[in-house]
C-alpha cells in the first residue's frame, strides 16, 4: 500500500491509443496518479 509522498513504483501500462507507457518516461513531467478502490463503486 503506497502512503501519501511514497514514490510510485516503476510501472508500465497501455493508453487508450495502444502505446505502452512507462513511468520512467514521464519522470520530467507533471504527472497525477488516481487511484480507486474498486471498480463499479460510486466515489
Amino acid at each position: 500500500m503506497l502512503n501519501v509522498g511514497d514514490k510510485a513504483p516503476s510501472f508500465s501500462l497501455l493508453s487508450d491509443s495502444g502505446e505502452t507507457v512507462n513511468l520512467k518516461d514521464l519522470l520530467d513531467k507533471t504527472l497525477v496518479l488516481y487511484f480507486f478502490p474498486k471498480a463499479d463503486t460510486p466515489g
